[in-house]
């Protein structure tokens, strides 16, 4: 009886002590995600002009995808990425108007590594969502430092953030970082590396450069290139060498902490390039927002030394950011539920073997940005080396890699076949495709909803500071979702409160200038200097069928009203109205909080 007593407290022991240390074997993940640098702007992929050392090592060092692709923008290939599906079945379409809003049933990366006993940290860009239950906190991540949901100077960033001495949310408050934005970032990055970490770690890097406006700290780190390049294109070169440096600084703090080993480390863009294309893109065609190959092939590497994978290798075959997800469950042995169902496919197995054949398929990247989905509009549909462009051109990639001879009459046969898989394709994505995304107010965690411009469901909304500056004159509404039936306070202003300013009025600008643009010393505001008072004398709020209005002083910074508002769907629309009572422009900025 002792025996077996004893045998038993053995082998649970055994087993316990196995469980522990096949947990704490987990490989950690770190996803590096650059903004707007395309195919072409890192020096291992022949750029002449900008030297990217830390990212060539990396490339040296990892199993490298040589025809990996993601959308066409932004938002959408970060909604693809994060939860293993095409952007256009997750809902979303844009970058703004609410269309870059990843549908609030959506299982994301962090969730996934969350449920599987990872802890998770976004550090940078988001761009899928400003207020609950769409914020990176409502969405699997522990933690989430960044500025403005779309990126440094958008509405509902800090209003005169230039990337460097800024203010950020960090979940969902705000507070200042000293230093250049992808410092900020990565240092965050590397201090959670450093923390004694009973579990593994899932770390998200969104870096917001080198996307425009193109802002550093010193205008010596653009100097450094020659009259070849443009100016522009030089600031945006400095941006890339930048966060080649903090890639870098990443992976030594990796080496000293111990867990380099068993880190999995990926880098990739989020689309094509921009500011550099002209100079080189790697013999592609197209950019940013086009359907053409320079549009959405990016660079992907990932590296593992523990996992000993094939590093120093190339992978040829089609793969694409919807495959990211499925491969790290795969990798990592995540847990997901029945319900999980992805898009993409994993592509473990050819990390170890590059040579080894997945199964032949079709993928579809596409740019649409329109208010009804319209079948092939800036679609590319890609089957092997065939790249049939909206629906009209087909380009062999074997023989014609700059996408200059359309092929369509003489292999009618494959864009037949690419035709067919589209068509699969879209009965599979559009099904509720335009929901309308509502922020959902009076929830315990989120006591305050900010809501801003960029958000309103209209073809052309004012996105930035700079734009609301100009006084743009468009008007638009927010659908939201109350919560709890209440009173609840509606300020409305024309500038955010650390504007402070009047709404008649403009803002005083005294900023001590520590960011530099090819235009010189910024300022004022990121995306531009204008200023325009408005002459508004009434502000008028509708709320579902209530309607209240006040008069305005030259004095009054904001309007606030006190509403009643019953639980369920409702639009909230704010006006500011001239002596007359035409309408000027929409409130671009509304506070909301429950009181009872």
């Amino acid at each position: 009886m002792l025996l077996g007593l004893l045998l038993l407290v053995l082998t649970t022991s055994f087993c316990f002590k196995a469980m522990a240390q096949k947990k704490s074997e987990r490989p950690n993940v770190i996803v590096i995600v650059s903004d707007d640098q395309g195919y072409g702007d890192l020096s291992c992929h022949g750029n002449p002009y900008i030297k990217t050392p830390n990212m060539d090592q990396l490339h040296a060092e990892s199993v490298r995808f040589t025809d990996f692709h993601v959308d066409p923008t932004c938002a959408p290939t970060r909604s693809a990425l994060m939860t293993g599906k095409y952007s256009h079945h997750v809902g979303v379409w844009h970058t703004v108007c609410g269309g870059n809003h990843l549908r609030s049933t959506e299982k994301t990366m962090a969730d996934v590594f969350k449920a599987s006993g990872y802890r998770t940290a976004l550090f940078g860009k988001w761009h899928l969502g400003a207020n609950y239950p769409y914020r990176p906190m409502d969405r699997g991540f522990d933690e989430w430092l960044g500025n403005g949901d779309g990126g440094t100077g958008t509405t509902d960033d800090w209003f005169d953030n230039d990337r460097i001495n800024d203010y950020y949310w960090h979940n969902g408050k705000r507070e200042k970082h000293e230093g250049f934005a992808p410092d900020v970032f990565f240092n965050k990055a590397i201090d959670f590396v450093k923390e004694d970490h009973k579990d593994p770690f899932f770390i998200y890097v969104a870096t917001y450069l080198p996307h425009n406006p193109h802002s550093v700290p010193d205008p010596k780190l653009a100097e450094i290139y020659d009259e070849k390049v443009f100016k522009h294109t030089a600031y945006f070169f400095a941006g890339i060498n930048r966060v080649d440096e903090n890639i870098g600084k990443l992976r030594k703090a990796l080496e000293a902490s111990g867990k380099s080993d068993n880190t999995i480390l990926i880098f990739m863009s989020d689309n094509g390039g921009t500011a550099g294309v002209k100079l080189y893109n790697a013999g592609m065609r197209g950019k940013k927002g086009q359907p053409y190959e320079g549009g959405h092939r990016v660079p992907f590497f990932i590296h593992w030394p523990n996992g000993n994978l094939a590093h120093g290798k190339d992978i040829a075959s089609l793969t694409a950011h919807i495959d990211v997800l499925p491969s790290l469950v795969d990798l990592c042995n995540l847990k997901t539920t029945q319900e999980t169902q992805f898009d993409g496919r994993t592509f473990k197995n050819q990390l170890f073997n590059p040579t080894a054949k997945l199964a032949h398929r079709t993928l579809f990247v596409e740019s649409q940005r329109t208010f009804e989905a319209q079948a092939w509009k800036n679609t590319s549909g890609m089957y092997e080396q065939w790249r049939l462009v909206n629906n009209k051109e087909l380009y062999d990639l074997s023989k014609d890699p700059s996408q200059q001879k359309n092929v369509i009459d003489a292999h009618p046969e494959i864009a037949a076949k690419i035709r067919k898989e589209f068509t699969d394709y879209w009965n599979k994505v559009t099904p509720n495709d335009r929901e309308l995304p509502r922020s959902v107010v009076g929830n315990s965690k989120d006591q305050e909803t900010f809501l801003t411009s960029s958000d309103w469901y209209l073809p052309k909304v004012p996105w930035n500071h700079a734009q609301i500056a100009e006084g743009k004159p468009l008007s638009g509404a927010w659908d939201v979702t109350v919560e709890k039936a209440g009173t609840y306070r509606i300020e409305c202003r024309r500038w955010p409160r650390e504007a402070n300013a009047t709404i008649s009025g403009v803002p005083n600008f005294n900023k001590k200038v520590d960011a530099w643009s090819r235009d010189g010393k910024v300022d004022r505001l990121l995306y531009g200097r204008k200023m325009k008072a408005l002459p508004v004398k009434t502000v008028s709020l509708t709320v579902g069928k209530q309607q209240k209005s006040a008069s305005v002083t030259t004095e009054d910074t904001h309007i606030s009203f006190d509403v009643e508002l019953p639980r369920g769907d409702t639009k909230i629309k704010g006006e500011m109205l001239d002596a007359n009572g035409n309408l000027i422009a929409g409130v671009y900025y509304v506070y909301l909080s429950k009181l009872k």
